[in-house]
């Protein structure tokens, strides 16, 4: 007689695995977050046709990257649901835990939107020209409906994923992507352009994902177990958020300071634009890369020699770094670049540049998404958190030589970021290759392992 898994048992969390139920779950993941992050370049549309150009745009973008970076203290929460919110107990407190983070995010936005600290932000650290300083403020103190939204959604992805309904947490997203481009399409020919119409297509469309998110979750809400095996109190969800939020911030971080050395590079107008517009495909595809934290969580090893999801993770970069080798074909970088985007005809080959560079961030990210979710398995965040600081001091070095060797702005982003992430993946698997020492060798820490993670 066929004995059904217990899903009380955590060989269960890892029943069922072949390479083609990984690639089921993990290509929604995949349109999700290009299709994701892809709103941000249709929302770039809206803001580069608006009376100063580009420039408007860079100083848009300049607010976004201290929009992120604040919410970046959210940044923990998908994995930390996927982790504690395994029955009603825990999805409970994780959700007071996204309601603590959401008070405290939005009151720090709106601090830093409003003087005299906004003076402080984008005059004395960004050293933003007076004529843009506005945009930049403006997009960070206007997108605080966003950023609530957004940590709403959050409960109800991580619930999705832990379903393996990958597929139904995309739909929400997916949808969101066409309002965005709907929105930004009809703002774009109804000459309804600027920062502030950016902002408004930026945001509206995230209602709509919100509400889906909680319908579509609705069935896997009721089908929790009661049982508080995986609850967590509140406290304990909060410590272990605080290391992956704070290696995310950092993470953000790494945004900010990479567009503060381009500012003081040489022609900073022109480079920033540069960048942005790249960045805006390669950000997308190195995000879908790093998602394989959500592979590893939903099929993790049975023993510490189980290298199937690092082999995947391998290929799946791979495929992705693909992607960006779209961006050599001359009418593509042409229809891109200088159509949908507005980069001056001059600033095209430059932009390729940057996309050519970065092709092998896909699969560093990838390798590096595959060890955060190990760490986060095994619940060792501070190892992910070791990572992501080497990750920002490994970035900011790097940018300081590249600065003083005269490198051009539109290079010294691509560069430093690929730098950093390969002493990130190193950094993570050390530790991860310390706790196994450790677990082997409890007479020097003692240390028990629960829940079945290796």
């Amino acid at each position: 007689m066929h004995k059904e898994p217990n899903p009380d048992d955590p060989a269960h969390l890892n029943y069922g695995y072949s390479p083609v139920r990984a690639v089921r779950f993990y290509i929604p993941l995949v349109i999700q977050a290009v299709s994701q992050s892809f709103t941000y370049p249709l929302v770039a549309t809206v803001v580069s046709h608006g009376k100063g150009g580009v420039a408007d745009f860079g100083a848009f973008a300049q607010g976004q990257a201290v929009f992120f970076l604040i919410n970046a203290l959210g940044s923990g929460l998908i994995t930390t649901g996927m982790v504690y919110g395994r029955t009603r107990m825990g999805f409970a407190r994780f959700m007071r835990l996204t309601l603590l983070l959401m008070a405290v995010i939005a009151t720090v936005q709106l601090c830093l939107s409003l003087p005299p600290l906004d003076g402080i932000v984008f005059d004395r650290l960004l050293a933003l020209p007076p004529d843009i300083r506005m945009i930049a403020r403006d997009s960070l103190l206007f997108c605080i409906p966003a950023a609530i939204l957004f940590l709403i959604r959050n409960p109800y992805q991580a619930l999705l994923y832990n379903a393996r309904a990958s597929g139904v947490a995309s739909a929400a997203t997916l949808g969101r992507i066409g309002i965005t481009l709907a929105l930004s399409t009809l703002f774009v020919r109804l000459g309804i352009v600027g920062h502030i119409a950016g902002i408004v297509a930026f945001t509206v469309p995230i209602i709509g994902e919100c509400v889906a998110s909680y319908l579509l979750a609705r069935p896997y809400i009721r089908a929790l177990p009661r049982g508080d095996r995986h609850a967590g109190t509140v406290r304990e969800q909060l410590l272990f958020c605080i290391p992956l939020s704070f290696g995310g911030v950092l993470l953000a971080l790494s945004g900010f300071m990479v567009a503060a050395f381009i500012s003081r590079a040489a022609d900073p107008v022109r480079m920033l634009p540069i960048h942005y517009v790249a960045m805006g495909i390669v950000n997308p595809v190195c995000f879908a890369a790093i998602r394989m934290q959500a592979v590893v969580l939903s099929f993790p090893p049975v023993h510490r020699r189980d290298s199937r999801t690092f082999r995947f993770a391998c290929f799946a970069g791979l495929a992705l770094a693909g992607v960006l080798l779209l961006g050599q074909i001359p009418a593509v970088a042409r229809a891109y670049f200088g159509v949908v985007q507005n980069l001056p005809p001059a600033d095209i080959p430059l932009a390729k540049k940057v996309m050519l560079t970065a092709c092998l961030l896909p699969v560093l990210q990838a390798l590096r998404g595959h060890a955060e979710g190990l760490a986060a398995w095994r619940k060792r965040p501070n190892a992910i958190l070791a990572g992501q600081s080497i990750y920002l001091g490994s970035l900011v070095c790097t940018l300081f030589f590249s600065l003083s060797l005269g490198l051009p702005g539109y290079l010294m982003g691509v560069l430093a970021i690929a730098i950093a992430v390969t002493f990130t993946l190193l950094t993570i698997r050390m530790g991860l290759a310390w706790s196994a020492f450790e677990d082997r060798t409890p007479e020097i820490t003692p240390r028990r392992i629960e829940d079945g993670r290796l």
